[in-house]
């Protein structure tokens, strides 16, 4: 049974990119599509823009609200998509998927949008990450709400972003997180967007699973190898172990970049075969890193 009613939390990138592709490919007359904003938030560009899409726009704050307060506005909803990621802070996603099974939803899609947290494990350096599997055990040990986590990887333009580190064309240097052998799924938001409304919107419905996306999976040496042949450089490359990393961490414990780092380089559940995927059984065309080079990056200009 398609869903008849589908409320996404949050629009920041992805949630956007949840609701425009909801909007296009579900069925006007019979769908229900709404997304929960903070009061501050109804009146804003980005909430019009939904408005005239057909999207209907539900007040609450998922930080400050209450489990209680939140279930009842779920409550109405056959399937609830979170597209609200760690800044809403620590306990957010256990209170989301408590509230989800208090008001009765018949599908929660938890905010998992990123790696294979049980093959992670608990313990490791991104400390946030043991949350995600609290929501697993929770959605796991309960019959009454069915559960869809949708595992995508990075995002793509992660790996290009200064401050992450990996790609650095400012300073036209690639480093791998680990080693150059160390492998990583990347999916952009555009496509978590387009295949989250083709996976929740699928018939026969899919619950009580875990579904996998990739625009790409590369090791850091083929992601090196990409950059200079798409743009034309030799970037200048260099590893940074898993010892170095952690040791950098130990130094900082509270820095979020240096967690995910450690965690990306320690290369377990961060990376699978796209065969596998949700987009390759469907035949779905989705954006390479190749791709995703020529559509936002040129080679920095040199001057003399």
């Amino acid at each position: 049974m398609t869903p008849s009613s589908l409320l996404v939390l949050g629009a920041g990138e992805l949630g956007m990119a949840v609701l425009h592709a909801l909007a296009e490919l579900a069925e006007p007359r019979t769908t229900r599509i709404a997304v929960l904003l903070r009061p501050a938030s109804l009146h804003s560009a980005a909430a019009n823009t939904l408005r005239e899409r057909g999207v209907e726009l539900v007040a609450g704050d998922l930080q400050n609200d209450s489990q209680r307060a939140l279930a009842e506005r779920f409550a109405p909803f056959h399937t609830v998509i979170c597209c609200t990621g760690f800044a809403a802070g620590p306990g957010t996603q256990r209170k989301l998927a408590r509230a989800a099974i208090e008001g009765g939803v018949q599908r929660y899609v938890p905010w998992q949008f990123g790696v294979d947290y049980d093959v992670i494990g608990r313990g490791s350096p991104q400390d946030t990450f043991d949350e995600q599997l609290d929501v697993r055990d929770l959605l796991r040990g309960q019959q009454a709400t069915q559960w869809l986590i949708i595992s995508t990887g990075m995002f793509t333009s992660f790996l290009f972003e200064p401050s992450f580190g990996v790609v650095d064309l400012a300073q036209n240097r690639v480093h791998a997180l680990g080693d150059w052998d160390t492998a990583v799924t990347v999916t952009t938001p555009e496509d978590i967007g387009r295949l989250t409304a083709r996976i929740v919107l699928a018939e026969p419905a899919l619950s009580n699973q875990v579904v996998f996306t990739a625009g790409d999976t590369l090791t850091y040496g083929q992601l090196a190898d990409t950059v200079d042949a798409t743009l034309g450089l030799q970037l200048q490359r260099e590893a940074w172990s898993v010892p170095m990393l952690l040791a950098e961490l130990a130094q900082d414990p509270d820095d979020n970049l240096k967690k995910y780092r450690a965690v990306f380089a320690q290369g377990n559940g961060v990376a699978w075969d796209p065969a596998v995927t949700f987009n390759a059984g469907q035949r779905i065309a989705v954006t390479d890193v190749e791709q995703w080079i020529r559509q936002h990056l040129k080679a920095p200009t040199t001057t003399h």
